[in-house]
């Protein structure tokens, strides 16, 4: 989908990067952007640094960045939808029409009006003043601290396996997720989750597409 939205959009000074935060660096996500075989950038933040800097709770999101460097969206669901968590048949794994409908709908009303940014710039509805902006940027607090300071403070740990436990296994260091209300945080609940394993409830609990066309340059289905 976005190396097809690349190839249509380029011609209007549009471009996608794809960023992949994963721990695990090149090792674990190389293969797989390989795979895929995009000719748009495609980076992989091994720190999260994408997470604490623009604010990405979960996994797909889009940021919005013209060509003076300003952010016209912050964070975002990208181009998909909660309808699994209504729709899923958990032991089928399959989704049913209505819900593969929905899903749909969301993905066009996302690229629609990305195309729409790209063809008009600040003159789309869909791109934000400053000051709408903004009001949409997370606001830290102290509790975002410690967890960055506690997530960094693991990975470091881990990497120079500095600090073991007395059974010789490497502590967690308390590292366990980051930014409070993150994705990295919710993942440690989806094993309490009745979902399938691949899908855990914890991506349903930040997705929330927003109205379309709404005042405030959001995003929904068209029915």
């Amino acid at each position: 989908m976005w190396q097809a939205l690349h190839e249509e959009l380029a011609g209007q000074g549009f471009t996608c990067i794809a960023i992949a935060l994963d721990s695990g660096g090149p090792a674990k996500t190389e293969q797989w952007i390989r795979a895929a075989k995009p000719t748009y950038p495609c980076l992989i933040d091994e720190r999260h640094l994408t997470a604490e800097l623009y604010g990405v709770v979960n996994v797909p999101m889009g940021v919005w960045i013209d060509e003076t460097g300003r952010i016209v969206r912050p964070a975002e669901t990208a181009a998909t939808s909660d309808a699994f968590r209504r729709h899923l048949d958990r032991t089928t794994k399959q989704m049913s029409a209505e819900g593969l409908a929905e899903r749909e709908r969301v993905r066009a009303a996302y690229l629609s009006a990305l195309r729409d940014w790209a063809a008009r710039g600040p003159a789309s509805p869909y791109a934000l003043s400053e000051e709408q902006a903004r009001q949409r940027l997370p606001v830290s607090s102290e509790a975002h601290a410690r967890a960055a300071a506690s997530f960094r403070l693991g990975q470091y740990l881990s990497s120079r396996h500095s600090l073991r436990t007395p059974a010789g296994s490497t502590p967690k260091a308390g590292a366990t997720g980051g930014r409070p209300g993150s994705w990295k945080s919710r993942a440690r609940r989806a094993a309490r989750s009745s979902g399938p394993p691949w899908m855990p409830s914890a991506i349903g609990h930040t997705i929330r597409p927003r109205g379309f066309p709404g005042e405030d340059g959001g995003f929904a289905s068209r029915a």
